[in-house]
């Protein structure tokens, strides 16, 4: 079942571009307009069959769209979404990628005064480290959840089109409130991707780095690969939901000063309880071999 006639996705990157190619595949909209300040990456993007036609303007990609998906980097999203406003069609629904959703709420009321009833805030738990319409794949968002944060003046058929689009494309949608979102991805996406840029750039800086580089382990690269995202799209985020990243951090410098002061003190037992608590949290949640 189509999910729009014309679909506008402002900003043709990974997420947005993977998204279009999802519905395209899934046969759920009619044309697809890509939008994005680089002409040559927009022309890449058609090339490649992701969008079938691009604009540099937010007003001339949203013209006549009935469904509007703003895959910017969060710095970007209330110019934006100020620059599309005028040129929305009555019965158009817009959605948002961001990692973040305080912000894009308030984005969003800065620009129109309220929060439209046809606006769904909205994020994907999907991605990976690579960035640009070159690394989006149709089957990114395959059984990954999406979570809709709508607010108590988003109309419910809006928040139902939108849980369609994604459905649509292989993901599992839910809802949550904002906060509460805003607090569990600090936790489980913001604070990992702080703590593997810190710890590549503290290791870079060190004498000898070229050394520690050429000998690190698959340890290494796995706990690091989130290093290699996008530094605009993670500045924007930290900054956009900074607030409930910073209690993570702060929770975290405790819990990483008890480590530093077993390991000075030679007390194998908080080491051995930490490890084992960690690994058996990991195995239940994570690897899913909790039982219950």
């Amino acid at each position: 079942m189509a999910v729009a006639r014309r679909l506008a996705v402002l900003g043709v990157g990974l997420i947005g571009g993977s998204l279009a190619r999802a519905l395209r595949r899934a046969e759920a909209v009619g044309e697809i307009v890509g939008c994005g300040r680089d002409p040559a990456h927009l022309a890449r993007a058609v090339e490649l069959g992701v969008v079938d036609r691009a604009e540099t303007d937010p007003a001339a990609a949203v013209a006549g769209a009935d469904l509007v998906v703003l895959a910017v980097p969060l710095g970007a999203m209330r110019a934006v979404l100020a620059a599309a406003a005028p040129a929305l069609a009555a019965d158009a629904v817009v959605t948002d990628v961001g990692s973040a959703k305080a912000s894009v709420i308030a984005d969003a009321r800065a620009v129109f005064g309220r929060i439209p009833r046809w606006f769904v805030p909205g994020h994907p738990i999907a991605g990976t480290e690579r960035s640009g319409v070159e690394a989006a794949f149709a089957e990114l968002f395959e059984d990954h959840r999406v979570l809709l944060t709508p607010v108590a003046e988003t109309d419910p058929a809006a928040v139902e089109r939108v849980r369609r689009m994604w459905e649509a494309a292989g993901a599992v949608v839910e809802t949550m409130e904002v906060a509460h979102h805003d607090a569990v991805l600090a936790a489980t996406s913001h604070l990992p991707h702080m703590l593997a840029y810190a710890l590549v750039d503290a290791l870079a800086r060190l004498e000898g780095h070229e050394e520690i580089f050429r000998y690190a382990a698959g340890g290494f690269r796995d706990f690091t690969r989130i290093a290699s995202s996008d530094p605009v799209m993670w500045h924007d985020i930290c900054l956009a939901n900074r607030e409930a990243l910073l209690g993570m951090l702060r929770r975290f410098q405790a819990d990483l000063a008890r480590l530093a002061d077993a390991v000075e003190a030679g007390d194998g037992e908080t080491l051995l309880a930490t490890f084992r608590r960690a690994k058996a949290a990991r195995d239940a949640h994570v690897l899913g071999r909790g039982g219950g």
